[in-house]
């Protein structure tokens, strides 16, 4: 009977990524990762361009001849769209890959949450600084300013005048910041107040935290306290809107963060 197998693209070696390769090693299964760099994995990895889907799709297929495969996944946001495309094609249970991709671009995830009646606050795209600037006095300051496609609050910057405005322009069109996709600046409203963290698994909401940032200009993130003291009627609004998000978006496999 041939082992059964779960196939990681990529992933962390010391954090979240540890913690799949353990989870699977609980549950029988032998991890084996797919990696551009396979030498920096205690465990076994192969060897593969995991920017190329067809040439994932040619090693998942090579490993599927020896083992079982019970599942293909990933522990980083950034090959999620590709994991969804990988369980598709060999018919495993996964995640929505063009739902994935709408929640990583953030205009079209915005779009998306304002038509289906979920609050968001102003926002406009820009492609370069006069864009910027435009957009931030049509919203008004102070505005935030981001990267397009992107996470970790990379790139994030609250802009408080015209002149912080262009300065973080040009940091991000200058060639300081690392781009995802073709140069796009999202210029937002600063919507002030409490934040919070919805994690859920399927449909299911299983817990909210509250997250503390550090001073501004910059968002980053301190720490969560977990779990929050809410009232039953807050815990309940703020559940709502987080799955009115997913029911929006098409996503709802598997483990989503809200924020």
């Amino acid at each position: 009977m041939a082992s059964r197998v779960l196939i990681l693209v990529e992933g962390d070696t010391t954090g979240t990524g540890l913690l799949y390769v353990q989870a699977a090693r609980r549950l029988g299964l032998h991890p084996i990762t797919l990696s551009a760099d396979p030498s920096q994995y205690d465990y076994e990895a192969v060897c593969v361009d995991t920017a190329n889907l067809d040439a994932l799709i040619r090693e998942c297929s090579y490993l599927g001849a020896t083992y079982d495969i019970a599942g293909i996944t990933s522990s980083l946001e950034d090959y999620y769209a590709t994991v969804g495309k990988l369980c598709r094609h060999f018919d495993l249970p996964g995640p929505n890959p063009e739902s994935i991709e709408r929640c990583c671009d953030k205009p079209a995830q915005r779009q998306l949450l304002a038509e289906a009646g979920v609050p968001v606050p102003a926002f406009r795209v820009a492609a370069n600084a006069a864009e910027a600037e435009s957009a931030a006095a049509e919203i008004g300051m102070p505005v935030v300013l981001k990267p397009a496609v992107g996470a970790g609050s990379k790139g994030v910057r609250l802009c408080r005048n015209a002149d912080e405005v262009a300065e973080h322009t040009t940091y991000l069109l200058g060639g300081k910041h690392k781009w995802r996709s073709s140069p796009r600046i999202l210029v937002g409203e600063f919507a002030q107040g409490p934040q919070y963290s919805i994690e859920t698994m399927g449909n299911e909401v299983i817990g909210i935290a509250a997250a503390d940032f550090g001073p501004p200009p910059h968002f980053v993130l301190r720490q969560f306290t977990f779990p929050e003291a809410f009232t039953d009627e807050e815990h309940s609004r703020i559940a709502g809107i987080a799955l009115g998000c997913m029911r929006a978006l098409g996503v709802g496999w598997g483990p989503m963060n809200i924020e």
